[in-house]
């Protein structure tokens, strides 16, 4: 009878291999009875000695949860009425309104707390989990703000353009306004009232700052002369506008050359216009390009360009007297086109901008042309060879104007969340960030150098233009 009992243990615990049998501790009277029919002598061949405890191997990972799903019940969910109910019982959580940005990487933030992207930041710097920016790793600039003029214009303020004492604004109304750099305030010198009756996207002037050229919403392109301190105007582009003469936006960027004889306007079709301002501004050169919106240009050196119209005796003399060398424009579909005044050719295609080009500048030297926009890139290219020679990254928003300094070593970019950036040319990085307003910079300028500090200007849609010096320390 034991030989049997064994074997029948031990074909149960083969067949259920995850229960064991336990030494009966406490034998219940309905097990007792049980066991005693299964032994009775005629079932011998069935006698089993049924233990009276059986207990489950659970994993200890199942353990844990076995209590909560016994203990899970259904949850009532709250309805939609309930809700609105409690929300304008006023019950409900409050919406976040004290909000700011952030001064370092502008991103919104809760006002009087601590920008969580700045402190995570910070924390892998101190960790090691990140290298420290360009900025703070290379030599730094720092700029003051000396003076601001507050709403300068009734609208935002598109352009700026400078000469050796003064600086020249336009705006979406319909006068220029000049302001002197002479004096500590900035004074207004000269309203040109009148203007552009639609108001003025660009204003430009040359490098000796005796002459200047303004273009306005309606398509109209003015030239403006110095004489005795004040500005005159000399006369409207002959076909700057449509040919019916009335329709907006045929010319669009302009540009002038360093002696202010030579004019360059982009139009909406994608083609180039060069006028000669001292022969009664007159069309001389026409380049063409892929069709696409030209939405900057820049001028620099036209010395030796050839006219169609070099055979004529009145054009002999106009073609020798020409001082430039290359036009460049930027497009709507992202292209940079570089021309040869001199044969009237593109010379070059230029890539790596796929987005809206919307500035572009030549180095006072001619050598290097930079160019940014949407792609929020601001591309060095060789003008020589074509090629990028660097990549200066940093803004977070679109850029929209660019400006040398006189000696070629900094870049000045203004961006649309209202930032301004100093670039060195040489450490191909930025050294001076400066935000002083949250609006649109539409215009950026260097100003002529006078003593040991380096200035520049700034406006766009806050309707106000800020001064910066260099803090030199003397």
């Amino acid at each position: 009878m034991a030989l049997r009992r064994a074997n029948s243990r031990f074909i149960v615990e083969a067949l259920l291999p995850h229960f064991s049998i336990a030494a009966p501790s406490i034998r219940t009277r309905t097990a007792i009875l049980f066991s005693r029919q299964l032994a009775h002598h005629s079932l011998p061949w069935l006698s089993l000695s049924i233990p009276v405890a059986i207990h489950l191997n659970v994993p200890p990972l199942l353990a844990g949860l076995w209590e909560s799903i016994l203990r899970a019940v259904p949850k009532k969910k709250t309805s939609h009425m309930k809700k609105r109910h409690r929300f304008m019982a006023g019950k409900a959580l409050k919406d976040v309104t004290n909000l700011n940005k952030c001064s370092a990487c502008g991103t919104v933030k809760r006002a009087h707390l601590l920008c969580p992207y700045c402190v995570k930041d910070i924390k892998d710097l101190w960790l090691g989990k990140k290298n420290a920016p360009e900025e703070l790793t290379s030599k730094s600039k720092q700029y003051l703000t000396t003076h601001t003029i507050d709403d300068a214009h009734i609208t935002d303020i598109y352009s700026l353009a400078v000469t050796p004492t003064q600086v020249l604004s336009s705006s979406g109304g319909s006068s220029l306004k000049v302001h002197t750099t002479t004096e500590p305030d900035f004074p207004v010198a000269q309203s040109l009232n009148g203007a552009h009756k639609l108001g003025c996207h660009h204003v430009v002037t040359s490098k000796d700052g005796k002459r200047a050229a303004s273009a306005g919403f309606a398509g109209e392109v003015r030239v403006w002369s110095i004489e005795s301190g004040s500005w005159a105007e000399e006369g409207e582009v002959l076909g700057a506008r449509f040919p019916a003469g009335n329709a907006a936006g045929e010319a669009w960027a302009i540009a002038l050359s360093q002696d202010g004889q030579y004019l360059a306007s982009t139009t909406y079709n994608g083609r180039i216009n060069v006028w000669d301002t001292f022969n009664s501004r007159q069309k001389i050169r026409e380049f063409e390009t892929k069709g696409s919106f030209g939405m900057c240009i820049d001028l620099v050196s036209m010395k030796g360009m050839l006219t169609n119209w070099e055979k004529l005796p009145l054009m002999a003399s106009l073609v020798k007297s020409l001082d430039g060398r290359f036009t460049a424009s930027g497009h709507a579909n992202g292209g940079v086109y570089i021309f040869n005044n001199d044969t009237g050719r593109m010379l070059h295609s230029l890539p790596g901008l796929v987005k809206p080009v919307r500035a572009v500048a030549f180095s006072p030297g001619g050598k290097l042309l930079a160019a940014t926009g949407d792609s929020r890139i601001i591309a060095i290219y060789d003008v020589s060879s074509g090629e990028q020679v660097a990549s200066l990254t940093g803004h977070a928003a679109w850029v929209f104007s660019l400006d040398w300094s006189d000696t070629g070593e900094f870049l000045l970019s203004g961006a649309f969340d209202g930032k301004v950036k100093v670039w060195s040319i040489d450490q191909r990085s930025c050294v001076a960030t400066h935000t002083e307003t949250d609006k649109t910079l539409w215009s950026v300028k260097w100003l002529p150098k006078t003593g040991r500090s380096e200035c520049f200007a700034t406006a766009g849609a806050n309707r106000s233009i800020s001064f910066y010096r260099e803090a030199t320390g003397g």
